[in-house]
């Protein structure tokens, strides 16, 4: 009752997000429900089954990442000396965080129930002429433990993952330091903290996934797999590869947002490149995951492209479904994570205002941050999707 109640409380905004982590439970709910459909009026054809429940793991991903990311940024999650006097500390707020999280996945997927049911005309008739009774299967009955089973797919995983996310961890007593005895002069820190450490490792998972693609795109087609849309012949190699890519652009965002950082505040740099460089480091690995799997998603949505153009079969309406969610997903939790920089942000904006700073210089500043990360990551994955691409487009 009491998550219920803080989050009938929560601002209009808060609201939304919760809204569409429900929107987007919904849809992936759909999306399981209509493999089990498949699988119900193709008994003989499994194996085309699975695979498409296969794909349907890129949907789930993305909305459970969209969800704890939500979870992550609700000011219900933030610890208050108020709550704390009354035995909410941190480990409870995380667990009515996951609760929330809990609640909003599962309405969703009861949503995505209810229209699955109408579809296939089990509530009040067929719609739209019977044109998706052959999809779902409307002439045979629903297996509710199967369907139900499908629909807690994704309020479980991401009330675990919210659980995992926000628990609380012992932080490691500082050492003592002869500075931090002194009295603060700046309204921020001297140095950002260390660079993160996955830049490294999403290097080398990019390479090995181009490799792999490389290599697989010349072996002999005994292992193809069908893309969503009807399109046979792509090796399951090649679309591994492609898997490591992607995971090295997520993993490889933080350091190239700490680098975007560096960069601004080389030769010499004045007040604004200071503060965009320093604003970047600060925030590399809150924005930068987030921005790496929008790369990921963004090379991925041009190697669809450039694999449907020309004679291909046409894109059905379930995996257009799917690509919106991923795509969606991926821009959604990039603004949410934006949004709360912006909110870390507030005591040094208004301390910089305090002291005579033109509200013109801090709008620049945030342009200047959002232009260097658009001219450095975004070449950088035009050329991975190209390469990508193009053993695909063979």
């Amino acid at each position: 009752m009491l998550a219920l109640r803080l989050a009938r409380g929560a601002r209009p905004l808060v609201q939304l997000r919760r809204l569409l982590v429900a929107a987007a439970s919904a849809g992936t709910g759909f999306l399981l429900l209509c493999t089990l459909g498949y699988a119900m009026g193709h008994p003989d054809a499994s194996g085309g089954a699975l695979l498409r429940l296969a794909w349907c793991v890129a949907p789930i991903a993305a909305t459970v990442y969209f969800a704890v990311t939500v979870a992550r940024t609700d000011p219900a999650t933030k610890p208050r000396s108020g709550l704390s006097a009354v035995g909410l500390g941190p480990a409870k707020l995380s667990v009515l965080a996951a609760i929330s999280t809990a609640v909003a996945c599962t309405l969703g997927s009861m949503v995505a129930l209810l229209v699955f049911l109408h579809l296939r005309g089990d509530l009040t008739g067929l719609p739209f002429d019977g044109a998706a009774s052959e999809l779902l299967a409307a002439d045979q009955p629903l297996p509710v433990a199967a369907a139900l089973t499908l629909l807690a797919v994704v309020p479980l995983t991401a009330t675990a993952a919210s659980a995992a996310v926000l628990r609380p961890r012992t932080a490691k007593p500082a050492k003592p330091d002869r500075e931090q005895d002194e009295p603060a002069r700046w309204y921020t820190r001297a140095a950002p903290g260390s660079p993160p450490s996955g830049l490294p490792w999403g290097i080398a998972l990019l390479a090995a996934g181009l490799a792999v693609e490389g290599y697989a795109s010349r072996s002999a087609g005994t292992s193809d797999l069908t893309l969503p849309g009807g399109l046979a012949g792509s090796p399951a190699g090649v679309l591994a590869g492609w898997a490591l890519t992607a995971v090295g652009l997520a993993l490889a965002g933080p350091g190239l947002t700490y680098l975007c950082g560096r960069v601004l505040q080389a030769a010499r740099p004045g007040a604004m490149r200071l503060l965009a460089g320093r604003g970047l480091q600060e925030e590399a690995r809150r924005i930068g995951r987030p921005l790496g799997v929008l790369c990921a998603v963004g090379s991925g949505a041009y190697a669809a492209l450039t694999l449907y153009a020309g004679d291909r079969p046409a894109i059905g309406p379930l995996t257009t479904l799917g690509a919106l969610l991923v795509a969606g997903c991926a821009v959604l939790t990039l603004v949410t994570v934006t949004i709360e920089a912006k909110h870390a942000r507030a005591d040094t904006t208004s301390a910089l205002l305090q002291l005579g700073a033109p509200a013109a210089m801090l709008r620049g500043t945030a342009a200047l941050r959002a232009g260097t990360l658009a001219v450095v990551i975004g070449p950088l994955t035009w050329v991975v999707a190209e390469l990508a691409a193009l053993p695909l487009a063979k």
